[in-house]
């Protein structure tokens, strides 16, 4: 006798079915990852030293408008990376 668990699982398949993934999209995705973290660590080392010189500077909004920018650009990588991870997944 099955468990509910299992009798929703089976019944969430039938529903969306999960879809397997080729080595080649598995390595495009890993690279996509590997590019965006890259961009993101590039991003923080630049701004990270611009804000703390605003800080030291005492250019309190400047050092706020950059940690703005900073989270700015993390956000805008982030979701590039994860339009171009859904694009290879999906096959196009």
């Amino acid at each position: 006798m099955k468990s509910a668990y299992e009798l929703a699982m089976e019944r969430l398949e039938k529903q969306s079915p999960t879809h397997q993934l080729s080595a080649a999209q598995k390595t495009a995705i890993a690279e996509i990852e590997t590019a965006a973290k890259a961009k993101i660590a590039e991003q923080e080392l630049f701004l990270k030293d611009k804000i703390a010189e605003a800080a030291a500077e005492g250019k309190y909004e400047d050092a706020a408008q950059l940690d703005q920018q900073l989270h700015h650009e993390i956000r805008r990588a982030t979701e590039d990376a994860e339009a171009k991870k859904e694009k290879v997944r999906s096959g196009g």
